[in-house]
């Protein structure tokens, strides 16, 4: 496959998801900008042509909100992709559109940049995955160059490490350091890669873990407290497979039998995703639950390895702001959750790519907390009303990374040439109190259940009404706006169980502000 293919294919498989909505069908000219083979570009912005600058370099200036702060990178159109923290801090960063490591010092809010000698004038790559190791060296992702690259703090060389040196086509895409091994999703080769970062680079051997199923690719992974890797390998057109592979039990029996090389599939489980779960890209683990993120809607999953059941989740609908709709093509707007990690809270942190919010799930409270980003990019939405200009706040940053630090999360915005944070101690302007955590409904009637915002300020917000499943309903029985002062609101919420077979469900209650949503679920048991 040639590489300007593999750009396309990637970027319309890892989401189309990296564009907007379905809005993006009708409007003309959001295909990616694949730049010629040798450009030789002095300034990043020169990859594109002049009249493409502004939807792949930037269009304002960096922003702020009580919750969110970001930082403009000094040098223009560097569109920086995979982020990580180093704990000491510093937050690290590649640019895509020009080969180099960035470093972000958080104590005095400069930027450093490392040029690298051996990246090719005018090359771009997607630069999917970034980890830090305890030697101070900074590994991460090249999907232009199918390598791994290795940067060390300590005396700032690159050095990469091919993992196609049979010349065939990858996609290496996350990267987390396990032990004493790197290891690796191959997107498009459809492998998950076990690495030993302590090898040299003139030659490079790995352990590949082949697909289940084919063709199809392998997404996200995370490790379990046993060790344990667990992955998606899906193929978008129909469901796909949750895969656990026990890397402990592997690596036991090459050390008992002395052998070079073992049937690799005797150590993998799989299990059957929903049929309605066609993308999930991001995955994390905590409180013995695998959770995943489904690109191809607003849904979240969690799956129980003991009771092998899933359940489902929604995340806010995205504001309109996010995708426009001048052409009123958007019909159910969606909020394409992406990438996910696990805080030391134990709860769950992901991006929600086409509502340009970090989301934040706290599974114990079964709470919901989404900060708006403020910086947009409107050639990525539907947001010219007809008269060739593009309204304000309008638009997506892609914010196609996050990064954890402590309570900070940090995150990149590929289109907006920004980094940010997000800071979640920052008290939330308003609560969301359930009058109940769970009820009943009896099949084929509804229950009318109420929930109350209880203000810390004033403020005007609106009510956040979702149920997980598309079979279940709810109508608000209220405004579609509310004043907040300075006494608690109550809302009323009709739920209707018609046509909805028995089982339980969850439905999101809550409230959206145009900087935070924050919300809460309601279990609804139909029998």
């Amino acid at each position: 496959m040639k590489k300007q293919a593999k750009g396309a294919m990637a970027f319309l498989f890892l989401g189309g998801i990296m564009a907007t909505s379905g809005v993006v069908i009708g409007v003309p000219g959001i295909q990616p900008h694949i730049p010629p083979e040798d450009i030789d570009a002095v300034n990043p912005a020169d990859s594109y042509p002049l009249e493409e600058r502004a939807r792949y370099c930037g269009t304002g200036s960096a922003s702020s909100t009580p919750y969110v702060k970001e930082f403009a990178i000094p040098t223009p159109c560097t569109q920086p992709l995979g982020i990580v923290a180093d704990g000491q801090g510093n937050i690290w960063f590649a640019e895509t559109n020009t080969g180099n490591l960035a470093k972000f010092i958080t104590t005095n809010g400069t930027f450093k940049e490392y040029v690298n000698p051996s990246w090719p004038g005018g090359a771009r790559s997607m630069m999917w995955g970034m980890e830090y190791a305890p030697d101070g060296s900074v590994w991460y992702t090249d999907d232009r160059f199918n390598s791994v690259w290795k940067f060390s703090t300590l005396d700032e060389r690159y050095t990469r490490f091919n993992l196609a040196e049979s010349g065939e086509d990858l996609l290496p895409q996350r990267i987390e350091l396990v032990g004493s091994q790197l290891i690796v999703n191959d997107f498009i080769g459809n492998n998950l890669v076990l690495f030993d970062p302590t090898q040299g680079s003139s030659s490079v051997t790995y352990v590949a873990v082949p697909p289940p199923i084919s063709p199809a690719v392998t997404a996200e992974f995370a490790v379990d407290d046993d060790n344990n890797v667990w992955y998606t390998n899906w193929q978008g057109t129909q469901p796909g497979l949750l895969v656990r592979f026990d890397q402990d039990e592997y690596y036991a029996v090459i050390g008992s039998t002395g052998a070079d090389s073992v049937e690799i599939g005797q150590f993998v489980t799989t299990f059957s995703l929903p049929p309605d779960l066609f993308t999930p890209n991001g995955i994390a683990i905590t409180g013995g639950l695998i959770w995943m993120a489904d690109t191809s809607s607003s849904l979240f999953f969690s799956f129980d390895p003991i009771t092998e059941q899933f359940t489902r989740y929604i995340t806010a609908p995205p504001q309109q702001s996010t995708y426009g709709n001048h052409t009123g093509l958007t019909f159910e707007p969606i909020s394409r959750p992406y990438w996910m990690e696990a805080d030391n809270l134990n709860r769950i942190v992901f991006n929600e790519h086409n509502a340009n919010n970090i989301a934040v799930f706290d599974p114990q409270k079964q709470s919901l907390t989404e900060y708006h980003i403020p910086s947009k990019n409107p050639f990525w939405a539907d947001c010219d009303p007809g008269t060739g200009l593009s309204i304000d706040d309008c638009g997506l940053a892609q914010i196609f990374d996050i990064a954890l630090d402590g309570s900070n999360i940090w995150f990149t915005e590929w289109v907006e040439n920004n980094i940010g944070v997000v800071d979640t101690t920052v008290a939330l302007p308003f609560e969301i109190l359930l009058d109940s955590a769970e009820v009943t409904i009896p099949q084929e009637e509804s229950l009318v259940v109420t929930y109350t915002v209880i203000p810390a300020s004033e403020g005007v917000v609106t009510p956040i009404l979702a149920p997980a499943d598309p079979r279940m309903t709810a109508f608000l029985a209220g405004p579609d706006t509310i004043t907040l002062g300075s006494e608690p609101v109550t809302i009323s919420v009709s739920i209707s169980a018609a046509g909805v077979p028995a089982g339980t469900y969850n439905v999101l209650l809550g409230a959206q502000h145009p900087d935070i949503a924050t919300s809460k679920y309601l279990t609804v048991t139909v029998q």
